[in-house]
């Protein structure tokens, strides 16, 4: 009898480890629903490297980030009904903090390519873009081409781990490469005569044309190449991933979308 009772326990908890086995299996099974996940927690988690304007900057002095891709935010946080928490990341860290899942997205000028999306999803293009040169103003008419720069005397200034760092190391290997950590000090420098050219995006370069009367872009308009800004989003979002899509789509129909255009970029379109 005893043992037939020791049995019959050994049993009973064989049976409820199973189910709790399987429970567990069941809920491991269900689909992850980033968007869900994003309003019941009622705060929205967003990376970005706040050293890119006008897109997103972190101003030093107020704490607070601004720029095209802050109020991109806001307004899609508003129309998910809940906060924002920025998330601080980096260039050279940002795909490895995406995959981390450290954040629900990044949103701060990031250009869509092929080898972004092989890792994680990226949005529908938000923003047309373009690799250009910023210099100063007197040296305009000198940097028209990528042979003009491709000389040893030319010093080209790049912030590192991002998309212009690698464009200017595989089309200008002849030219002076320096490495500055801080991206938004690089205009400066140039026009104070630290370096000759950086090589950005159409947007920063009319940014800091606008706002310095001594730098240049003279290719604006005829940048090296053409891309789009999208947001970047971990294994797993789709949900929200498509949300930010129709979100987008919303914007562009209302209008929404050139007007921070107009506040944000003058001289852009």
């Amino acid at each position: 009898m005893k043992t037939t009772r020791k049995s019959f326990n050994q049993f009973l908890i064989c049976t409820c480890l199973l189910i709790s086995l399987f429970l567990t299996a069941c809920r491991t099974c269900q689909p992850f629903d980033s968007l869900q996940d994003v309003k019941a927690r009622g705060v929205l988690l967003v990376g970005t490297t706040g050293d890119y304007q006008p897109m997103s900057f972190l101003n030093p002095e107020t704490k607070t980030y601004e720029g095209f891709d802050t109020a991109l935010t806001e307004d899609f946080a508003a129309s998910l009904g809940v906060k924002i928490q920025y998330v601080p990341t980096s260039w050279p860290t940002l795909m490895q903090d995406t995959l981390a899942r450290k954040f629900d997205f990044a949103l701060c000028g990031i250009t869509i390519t092929d080898a972004r999306k092989k890792q994680a999803l990226m949005s529908d293009g938000y923003l047309v873009n373009g690799k250009t040169v910023l210099c100063r103003a007197e040296d305009a008419a000198k940097y028209t081409s990528l042979a003009a720069i491709n000389r040893p005397e030319v010093r080209v200034m790049e912030n590192p781990g991002g998309l212009n760092e690698k464009f200017a190391r595989a089309n200008l290997p002849n030219a002076t490469l320096i490495i500055h950590p801080v991206n938004e000090e690089i205009p400066r420098l140039i026009a104070e005569g630290k370096a000759d050219v950086m090589i950005t995006e159409i947007m920063e370069a009319a940014f800091y044309c606008s706002r310095d009367a001594r730098l240049a872009a003279p290719l604006l308009k005829t940048p090296f190449t053409r891309g789009q800004l999208g947001a970047l989003f971990p294994p797993g979002n789709k949900a929200l991933r498509d949300y930010f899509n129709q979100f987008l789509n919303q914007i562009r129909q209302s209008g929404r979308l050139d007007e921070l255009i107009d506040v944000y970029m003058k001289g852009y379109k």
